[in-house]
C-alpha cells in the first residue's frame, strides 16, 4: 500500500506551475465556451426569425448583437484556450472540455428548453469520467527551444499524411456531402469543425509556443514558420466558426455540443501523438487507460445521441395523439363539398400550429368546440333558406 502511495506522489510531484497555469487556463476556457454555445444560439435564434437562418445559408446573424455577446464570450475562452496548450500538452487540455458539455446541455435546458433526458445526464457524466481518466494518464509534455522545431515536427512525412488526409477529407464533406445530409445528420456539419479544428490546434500550439519562448526573452518572430502557422490558425478559425454556426443553428445544442467535443477531441489527440509523438513517452499501461477514457466518452456521447431521438419520439407521439382525438371529434361527411374542404382547412391549419407549439388542452378542447359547431351552424343556415 505504501508503495502504491509513493508511486502517485512521483507521478505528481514534478507537475510544474506551467502545467498548473495550463490546467486552470483549460477549465476557464470550458466555462466561457460553454455559455457561448447559449448565447450564440439565442442569437442565431433572434436573427432567424427576422431573415434566412444560418443553416440555410443565410448570415443575417452578423447584425445581432446577442450572437456578437456570445461571440466575444467564445473569444475569450478561446484565448484562455490558446494560453492553455502553450503551457500544457494537448493531450492535458483538450479533454477537459468536457466542461463545456455539461456548462452548454444545462443551460440548454433551462434558457432553451432543449430537453434533457436523464440518461442525457448520465451520458454527460460518463464524458467527464473519461475525459479525467485520459487527463490523469497524460503524458509530460516535451521541452521545445524554438519555433523552427515545432515546423520540423509539423514537416515529417506522418504528419504531412495526416494533415493532407484532414484537407481532403473536409474538402468531400463540403463539397458533396453538405448539400445532401447538412440538414439533416449533425455529423456532417460537425465532421468539418473536428478535422479543420485539430490542425488549428496544432498550429495554435506552434504559435502559442512561438509567443511564450518571445515574451520570455528569445525573439521567434523573426522566423517565417511562426507568420504561417499565424495564417493557418486564422483560416482554421474562421472555417469552423462557419460550420459549427450551421451546426448549432439546425441541431439541438445539448446534442451538437457533446458530438464536437468528442470528434474535436479525438482529432486532437490524435494529431498531437502524430506530431509531437505523446505516446512515445509512455509506457503500454498508460496508452490502453487513455483509449479506455475515449471508449468512456464515446459511450456518454452515445447515450445523448440516442436521448435526443427519445425525447422527438416522444414529441411525435404526442402530437400525433392529439391529431387522432380531433379527427375522432370531426363529422365525416357533410352536405356540401365546399364546407367539408374548409373544414379539412381549418383542421390542417391547427395541426401544424400544433406542431410548430403545443398548446394546453384548454386550447385543445376549445379547438374541438369550434370545430363541432361548424355543422350546426350550417344546418341553421339551411333551415332559414
Amino acid at each position: 500500500m505504501a508503495d502504491s502511495s509513493g508511486s502517485w506522489k512521483d507521478a505528481y510531484k514534478g507537475m510544474s506551475s506551467d502545467n498548473v497555469k495550463g490546467l486552470v487556463l483549460a477549465l476557464s476556457s470550458s466555462l466561457f465556451i460553454g455559455a457561448s454555445f447559449i448565447v450564440k444560439k439565442k442569437g442565431l435564434k433572434k436573427a432567424g426569425a427576422s431573415g434566412l437562418r444560418a443553416g440555410s445559408g443565410g448570415y443575417s446573424y452578423l447584425l445581432e448583437p446577442l450572437w456578437w455577446l456570445g461571440m466575444i464570450t467564445m473569444i475569450v475562452g478561446e484565448i484562455a484556450n490558446f494560453a492553455a496548450y502553450a503551457f500544457a500538452p494537448a493531450i492535458l487540455v483538450t479533454p477537459l472540455g468536457a466542461l463545456s458539455i455539461i456548462i452548454s446541455a444545462s443551460l440548454a435546458h433551462i434558457i432553451l428548453q432543449e430537453k434533457l433526458h436523464t440518461f442525457g445526464i448520465l451520458g454527460c457524466a460518463l464524458c467527464i469520467v473519461g475525459s479525467i481518466t485520459i487527463v490523469v494518464h497524460a503524458p509530460q509534455e516535451q521541452e521545445i527551444v524554438s519555433v523552427v522545431e515545432v515546423w520540423n515536427l509539423a514537416t515529417e512525412p506522418a504528419f504531412l499524411f495526416y494533415a493532407a488526409g484532414v484537407v481532403g477529407a473536409a474538402i468531400l464533406l463540403i463539397v458533396q456531402f453538405i448539400p445532401l445530409y447538412g440538414q439533416s445528420h449533425v455529423m456532417v456539419y460537425i465532421g468539418v469543425c473536428s478535422l479543420i479544428g485539430s490542425l488549428s490546434v496544432m498550429s495554435v500550439k506552434a504559435l502559442g509556443i512561438a509567443l511564450k519562448l518571445t515574451f520570455s526573452g528569445m525573439n521567434q518572430l523573426v522566423y517565417p514558420q511562426t507568420w504561417v502557422f499565424t495564417v493557418i490558425v486564422l483560416m482554421c478559425v474562421i472555417t469552423q466558426m462557419n460550420y459549427l454556426n450551421k451546426a448549432l443553428d439546425t441541431f439541438n445544442t445539448a446534442v451538437v455540443s457533446p458530438i464536437y467535443y468528442v470528434m474535436f477531441t479525438s482529432l486532437t489527440i490524435l494529431a498531437s501523438v502524430i506530431m509531437f509523438k505523446d505516446w512515445d513517452r509512455q509506457s503500454g499501461t498508460q496508452t490502453v487507460t487513455e483509449l479506455c477514457g475515449f471508449v468512456t466518452i464515446l459511450s456518454g456521447t452515445f447515450l445523448l445521441h440516442k436521448t435526443k431521438d427519445m425525447v422527438d419520439d416522444e414529441s411525435k407521439e404526442n402530437l400525433s395523439s392529439e391529431d387522432n382525438h380531433l379527427l375522432l371529434r370531426l363529422p365525416k361527411h357533410s352536405e356540401n363539398g365546399k364546407g367539408f374542404a374548409q373544414e379539412g382547412i381549418i383542421l390542417s391549419l391547427r395541426r401544424q400550429e400544433s406542431a410548430k407549439s403545443p398548446r394546453p388542452a384548454r386550447q385543445i378542447k376549445q379547438l374541438e368546440e369550434d370545430l363541432e359547431a361548424v355543422p350546426l351552424r350550417r344546418q341553421e343556415s339551411s333551415s332559414r333558406l
